[in-house]
Order: structure tokens, then C-alpha cells, then sequence
């Protein structure tokens, strides 16, 4: 026996010409004689149902919640800037108005400035009071049915 040192092969370099090195990909797993698993099946309209029952909220509550609060925004805020937009629009647009007196000496642009303050006290008033009628009893109610519901789950 005797030992050959010269290789019989050319020595392989680092990276062969052309397109970058990319490993192979793993061998699949199996057989190739095994079937392929079958796709998950899509839920049918039971379970859609028992999931749109085990939602915590009903999306109609959620609705109105966020339209009363919506009207309640705008209510405000047409308010107070209705009021000041007015007072704006007359002072560019109609200074004669503006500087007419009220009386001793008082001129209408300096009252309208005036009643400003009280407008927005106004409008934070209505901004409360619809709160506190429209909009909390419809947050209260579904806080309530969420704590319901979450009992009810924790329960099972």
C-alpha cells in the first residue's frame, strides 16, 4: 500500500464563477409518496355566527357611541367658532356695523367681542350636558357589558 500525496482532483475553489453561492434548499419532509396535507378548511357560517356572538361588543353600540359623540363635537364646536367666525366676518367685512354705538358710547364690536366669553362658556356647558346625557350612558352600558362578559367568560 502505498500512498499517492498528488491529488487526482482539482482542489475546489471558494466560490465558482458565475451567479453567487446559494445553499441548497432542505429536503422536503416526508415522502414523496405521502400526500400532501389538505389546505384548512374555512370555518362555516355556524362558527362565524358563534364567533360574531362571543364579541365582547356589539359593533351597533359602538356605532352610536361614536356618532353621539360626534353630534356632541360638533354641537361645540360650531358654537364657539360659529360665534367668533360671525364676529370676524362682520369686523372685515362690515366696520361701519362694528363701530355703531349701543349705547353711551358702547359700539357693537366691543359687545360682540365681549359676549365672546360667555359663548364659549356656553359652548363648554353644552358640551358637558350632552355628555352627560348622550354619551356617558352609552359608555357606561357597554363598560357594563364588557365586565358581563368578561365574567361570564372567566366563569367557563
Amino acid at each position: 500500500m502505498s500512498y499517492d500525496s498528488s491529488p487526482s482532483y482539482p482542489e475546489p475553489t471558494a466560490h465558482p464563477p458565475g451567479p453567487p453561492y446559494r445553499r441548497p434548499s432542505p429536503p422536503p419532509q416526508g415522502h414523496p409518496w405521502q400526500p400532501t396535507p389538505p389546505a384548512p378548511r374555512q370555518p362555516h357560517r355556524e362558527q362565524y355566527r358563534e364567533q360574531h356572538r362571543e364579541q365582547l361588543v356589539h359593533p351597533g353600540d359602538l356605532r352610536s357611541l361614536r356618532q353621539a359623540y360626534q353630534r356632541q363635537r360638533r354641537t361645540t364646536t360650531l358654537t364657539a367658532l360659529g360665534y367668533f367666525s360671525l364676529f370676524l366676518l362682520l369686523s372685515a367685512f362690515v366696520p361701519s356695523f362694528m363701530t355703531l354705538t349701543v349705547a353711551d358710547g358702547l359700539p357693537i364690536g366691543l359687545l360682540l367681542a365681549l359676549l365672546q366669553l360667555p359663548v364659549t362658556w356656553t359652548a363648554i356647558v353644552l358640551y358637558e350636558r350632552t355628555a352627560r346625557h348622550r354619551v356617558d350612558p352609552l359608555a357606561d352600558r357597554i363598560r357594563r357589558q364588557v365586565e358581563l362578559d368578561a365574567r361570564r367568560e372567566a366563569a367557563r
